[in-house]
């Protein structure tokens, strides 16, 4: 029987050394350096506290509350990927929980955004698997897809492209294009070198007051 699933052949991975650069900088100094674009929206944000990830973009599709997909990206996933999910913005029905969760990490997936619901919050917070969804709801998927794998998809109002770096945290979720990638980090390094800069006048400014109020 032919699968549902459409699967782009040769999917495009960032590289590694180049997405390790990228885990020096806060997501809010990438978006910055992005002139604020590329932020998924702030509906879709992390299943526990601390959670943080960076990666090549592994991007899915799949209808409302199906995750018949997210079975068969398992066969596909290397070491680094970040699975991101265009899910319908769905959250009735949770298209991973900690099952799919605990083999993501296995097969070396670094983190998942759903835009969509997920389901069992406190184990994958436990094993410490990094996800963002939009929603939470312990009622379980269907497994009958259909769904593609590898093409472009749209996630929180934001184009997916496999190959392109994901990069989240406490505050939500970016999006660099591959082919911005050098132009953000030189961006990011700026935009950190001044906010240090204002950090170090601040702390100036603090130790001054309390030195006139001893």
């Amino acid at each position: 029987m032919t699968s549902p699933i459409r699967i782009t052949p040769d999917i495009t991975r960032a590289p590694a050394e180049l997405v390790d650069r990228f885990r020096q900088y806060p997501v809010a100094n990438l978006g910055d350096a992005m002139d604020r674009i590329g932020i998924v929206e702030a509906g879709i944000t992390p299943m526990w506290d601390g959670a943080a990830a960076v990666g090549s973009a592994l991007p899915l599709l799949t209808v409302a509350g199906d995750n018949l997909a997210l079975i068969e990206v398992l066969d596909l996933i290397q070491p680094g990927d970040f699975i991101a999910v265009n899910a319908a913005g769905y959250t009735d029905r949770a298209v991973m929980g900690d099952n799919l969760a605990q083999r993501f990490q296995a097969f070396g997936a670094v983190g998942a955004v759903v835009d969509g619901a997920a389901r069992d919050r406190d184990i994958i917070r436990d094993f410490a698997f990094p996800v963002w969804s939009r929603g939470i709801s312990p009622a379980g998927p269907f497994k009958h897809g259909p769904g593609t794998i590898g093409s472009p998809i749209a996630l929180g109002g934001v184009v997916v492209n496999a190959g392109d770096i994901i990069a989240a945290d406490s505050d939500g979720v970016i999006v660099v294009p591959r082919d911005r990638a050098e132009e953000v980090l030189a961006g990011a390094a700026e935009i950190a070198r001044i906010e240090a800069e204002k950090d170090e006048e601040a702390a100036q400014f603090r130790a001054a007051a309390q030195a006139r109020t001893a």
